[in-house]
């Protein structure tokens, strides 16, 4: 989530026939060796994505983080209306190309208010309630920080057929001019607390505060309830760190940017992989590590040439999620189908385990 922020026939996937290799620095597979899924620099057989193909209709997603509070969907973007509100074709895109639940992240008691409201429209969605780290100031502008959580409960419990977690909540020492240190840690603290009285699951950010992330876990280990560190985008210790916690760990296209990030997620058991999107941010970029792993690709426009049955260039979506499991199998080298499935059970136990 993004610091401070926020029926046509959905287009189907193109598959390249043939997608282009770019040849990885030998200094950087040494350091970062890959699973043997290329032999010499080569393409793995096309016959393979063909199957992958064939197959696709098979898939489930969970998009476990999307911000589809975020004013892009509506159209604006920096304050300026670019073109009319299209979530209903975002989310059109989505269950065309397989998703069956989507999570909307919340960052404030009114992002959560909004993300509800969304979550109202459609059986499929559903939300998270919580401070983002970045936004914590907000529990002493409120005046009263146990009024802030109050209002944060409330919204949890009046609405708990919609509402599968707390959060996104954490630190982010990345982005301290929102809020300071101290601050952040203190309401990760107190939402902790929410999470074990509403045995809610906790959603969880991480950016550049492993330490005290860890640390403030490891104090709270005996009440702590399940929970995902989402968009992770550290190294094999920062991973092992959490899963020792007893954590799974949420992968998107932050996550896949270099080859330490790749190295990192093939450490990470199938059965604690979970995966996401964080649209409308996080999408994998042609400079990302992870750029000539993805094999499906979506056209798109510019938002000034806005068009019903295409995605915004730059504005991330929920049916993006099938390259995240593309690049996934790929650097571990497993079978998309396998795990594809794994991550589902693994989504479907922590935040829907009433409907196994």
């Amino acid at each position: 989530m993004k610091a401070q922020r926020q029926s046509s026939i959905g287009l189907p996937c193109v598959v390249p026939a043939e997608p282009v290799e770019t040849a990885r620095t030998p200094a950087n597979l040494s350091v970062y060796p890959r699973p043997n899924t290329r032999t010499n620099g080569q393409t793995p057989p096309r016959k393979r994505f063909m199957l992958a193909a064939r197959m696709s209709n098979l898939r489930k997603f969970i998009d476990i983080g999307a911000n589809l509070t975020d004013s892009m969907y509506q159209g604006i973007y920096h304050g300026s209306q670019k073109h009319q509100p299209d979530l209903d074709k975002v989310l059109e895109r989505s269950w065309k190309n397989n998703l069956s639940k989507i999570i909307i992240t919340a960052g404030s008691v009114e992002d959560s208010k909004k993300a509800l409201e969304i979550a109202r429209t459609d059986g499929k969605l559903y939300s998270t309630v919580g401070c983002h780290p970045t936004r914590c100031n907000e529990f002493d502008e409120y005046g009263n920080p146990e009024e802030y959580l109050k209002s944060l409960s409330d919204l949890a419990l009046n609405n708990k057929d919609k509402v599968v977690a707390i959060g996104e909540m954490g630190l982010d020492y990345d982005r301290l001019n929102f809020c300071p240190k101290e601050a952040q840690k203190k309401y990760f603290e107190l939402q902790l607390s929410l999470c074990s009285t509403l045995k809610l699951p906790m959603f969880l950010h991480c950016r550049n505060a492993s330490d005290d992330f860890v640390r403030i876990l490891r104090k709270h280990k005996n009440e702590l309830t399940p929970g995902v560190v989402h968009s992770f985008d550290g190294n094999p210790e920062d991973a092992n760190s959490i899963l020792q916690l007893g954590l799974y760990i949420g992968v998107n296209g932050c996550s896949l940017k270099t080859e330490e990030n790749l190295f990192a997620i093939t450490t990470i058991p199938s059965d604690r992989l979970m995966i996401e999107t964080d649209c409308p941010w996080c999408e994998i970029r042609s400079t990302h590590a992870s750029a000539n792993d993805v094999i499906t690709h979506f056209p798109s426009v510019k938002k000034e040439k806005w068009q019903a049955d295409q995605m915004v260039k730059g504005r991330n979506e929920p049916c993006t999620i099938v390259q995240i499991l593309e690049v996934l199998a790929r650097i571990r080298d497993e079978e998309e189908e396998y795990l594809c499935n794994q991550i589902y059970k693994n989504t479907m136990k922590l935040f829907f385990p009433y409907e196994l």
